[in-house]
């Protein structure tokens, strides 16, 4: 609904100006998210708990939702129009900093480390399922209404449908326990301040989480592994029905919805699927560097199958980009809470905060950077040009920028984060490296008529034991390691 939203509320700029202005007020949502991402892991890390923080969030994104369903435009209240539609985006903004986090951390604290990935994903796929319901319902609006009617009023109708599913939700959350985590760090807290004898005053969660370097390092390099996360998103679910439509003309606005919808259920299934399956993996991080170089490969192709002139080639293009994304986000919600659950005081504003960034930066930005792509390399494309190449490439640009994005999450995810899944696939990466050395060793010793230069078997001159000696020796004869069985451990 962003052009109809464009023109009721800036009618007197041009159509791409209506579109352009329309996601500037989608962007001032996202400024505001690292905010409530600050508020509401304050409320859930310290005050109120994970539960009651999600519970507010609901309640306080339904109010300007609904507001939104009714307000009048332009032309009935002039410049204070968009001014309130800002105010109300800025607003729902506020409460959504808070509330797919929480929703991660409420779940995955509740969980096994052998099915995070999978209720993590659920928590996903309910996010994903509530952007397919808005789109359902867009698309059932431009079938039901006529244009004029879209464009007069019937746009309010998926703003007003939200009243309908608060209820639901608000029943949903308020019938779940609260997380054990919080429950023992706050009787943890309570110990503390009875043992202290000179209390200090309490920091802020936002102060703890930053006061350590090796936080903040962590919380850079959790902000660039989410980049091409939060921008795919809105590339695939948002912006791409409008450059089908409304920028290129290839689709009308209803048919591009309809194949929106049914990319969007068939990403729901795929993620769950990628959830269960990154519990399979030794590392959390293995399916995410699976799905990275998928989608620095997937974007561009995207918008060269847009130009395939099918719509099958259209609905391919989508799909196989869905495909990777949902290998990538799979696990991505246990990624995230197990990479501050060490610390339960702190878990809520980690997450909240990382995601939250991440989004505002890359995914609020991502509407406004991609059509600035499109108008901008347009004019790239002469207009009498007979080579195919020259007027294929530029329309690549916007996939290409998440490409960009995708290689600066495989760097950060590979040499910045430390997950506490390293812990798990440490040692037997030490293992193979001590294993590696002694290979090396036994060659050189064959290289020297099998002699040892130690004189004796895996003992040094010194009569100490290397670092191999980790190895044991089935048969000395042929010179054969055998590594001991590893087990990693359970408690992670």
């Amino acid at each position: 609904m962003a052009a109809e939203i464009g023109a009721a509320f800036f009618p007197q700029s041009s159509k791409e100006l209506q579109l352009i202005n329309s996601f500037g007020v989608y962007l001032a949502a996202f400024v505001m998210r690292p905010l409530g991402a600050i508020a509401f892991g304050e409320l859930g890390d310290r005050l109120v708990g994970r539960k009651n923080a999600l519970v507010f969030s609901i309640v306080l994104i339904t109010v300007p939702s609904a507001l939104m369903g009714v307000l009048p435009t332009y032309q009935q209240w002039g410049f204070v129009a968009p001014i309130c539609l800002v105010l109300l985006r800025m607003v729902q903004g506020l409460s959504v900093g808070g509330q797919l986090a929480g929703s991660y951390v409420l779940s995955i604290e509740q969980s096994s480390a052998n099915n995070r990935g999978f209720r993590g994903s659920v928590c996903d796929a309910s996010s994903v399922g509530g952007f397919l319901l808005a789109s359902f319902v867009s698309a059932v609006v431009r079938y039901v209404f006529t244009g004029d009617q879209v464009d007069q009023w019937a746009w309010r109708v998926p703003f007003l449908f939200s009243i309908v599913l608060a209820p639901i939700l608000y029943t949903i959350v308020k019938q779940t326990g609260e997380s054990k985590h919080w429950e023992q760090g706050k009787e943890n807290k309570k110990t503390e301040k009875a043992i202290r004898e000179n209390e200090q005053e309490e920091k802020s969660a936002l102060s703890d989480l930053l006061s350590s370097p090796f936080r903040r390092r962590q919380l850079m390099g959790m902000i660039f592994v989410l980049a091409p996360l939060t921008s795919s998103y809105y590339m695939i679910f948002l912006w791409a029905p409008v450059y089908l439509s409304q920028l290129r003309g290839l689709l009308s606005e209803a048919d591009a919805t309809s194949m929106n919808v049914l990319v969007i259920f068939c990403y729901i299934v795929m993620l769950l699927i990628s959830g269960k399956l990154s519990d399979t993996f030794p590392h959390r991080m293995d399916l995410i560097r699976i799905g990275l170089p998928g989608i620095i490969v997937a974007a561009p192709a995207m918008f060269g199958m847009y130009e395939s002139e099918s719509v099958v080639g259209y609905f391919l293009g989508q799909l196989q980009y869905a495909a990777c994304l949902s290998l990538f986000q799979g696990g991505m919600a246990a990624w995230k809470v197990e990479l501050w659950m060490s610390d339960p005081t702190l878990s809520y504003t980690g997450v909240a905060v990382g995601h939250n960034v991440a989004s505002c930066i890359f995914g609020g930005s991502l509407p406004l950077v991609a059509t600035f792509l499109y108008y901008r390399t347009r004019e790239w494309i002469p207009d009498d040009s007979e080579d195919e190449f020259e007027s294929f490439w530029p329309r690549l640009a916007p996939g290409l920028y998440i490409s960009i994005l995708a290689c600066l999450s495989l760097y950060s995810i590979s040499f910045i984060i430390r997950h506490p899944h390293d812990i798990r696939t440490g040692e037997k990466k030490l293992r193979d490296a001590y294993e590696r050395e002694v290979r090396r060793k036994l060659r050189r010793q064959r290289k020297n008529d099998g002699i040892s230069p130690s004189g004796s078997w895996g003992i040094s001159p010194s009569g100490s034991w290397p670092l191999s000696s980790i190895v044991s020796w089935e048969d000395q004869s042929d010179n054969k390691p055998q590594t001991e069985a590893y087990v990693p451990p359970s408690n992670l």
